[in-house]
């Protein structure tokens, strides 16, 4: 009995054995903190991004989705993933820094090992005007992001929902 046990143990192992290929099982940057090259601006897309150390999540926010917002209000806007703002994750084959996303001319090295662009979901912004009132403040929150990767594995464990917040200026006030 103990001779087939053995044996029992010694095929589960041999043929559990990773073949290479890369298993994403989690996605998790709500600890990450949020950034960008250029500071965030109401009418043109905006690229920002979150760095854990060899993995990347980066959202590209559709033009004027950061509105101007109204003091004393908190405004909601959503943008959906993938029509309107894209959510990309990548791994690199070494870790990487904000110079890889914003050098004027690209690193060659780390280089992407995996690239998955979200399938769906809802990008969530509430802006608010600080206590001032001299910027609005933007949190950015992510809904339902799916991510399926080349061979039809949906990514679980996702936790990116708090993506995180930037500020942009009060306009002066007509006069």
């Amino acid at each position: 009995m103990g001779k087939y046990f053995f044996l029992s143990l010694l095929a589960g192992i041999l043929f559990s054995c990773s073949d290479g290929d890369l298993q994403i099982e989690t996605i998790d940057f709500d600890s990450v903190a949020i950034q960008f090259c250029t500071a965030p601006q109401t009418s043109v897309k905006n690229i920002m991004f979150k760095i854990n150390d060899d993995e990347a999540l980066i959202l590209e926010l559709q033009s004027g989705v950061l509105n101007k917002g109204v003091v004393g209000e908190t405004i909601i806007t959503e943008s959906s993933v993938p029509s309107q703002s894209q959510v990309t994750y990548r791994i690199f084959s070494d870790a990487v820094t904000k110079n890889y996303f914003c050098d004027a001319i690209p690193t060659t090295e780390p280089t992407v090992v995996d690239e998955i662009e979200a399938e769906d979901g809802t990008v969530i912004i509430q802006t608010v005007a600080n206590e001032d009132n001299t910027e609005f403040v933007h949190t950015i929150q992510l809904s339902g992001i799916s991510f399926v990767t080349d061979t039809d594995e949906r990514i679980t464990d996702l936790t990116i929902s708090e993506f995180g917040e930037v500020t942009t200026a009060v306009p002066a006030p007509a006069e």
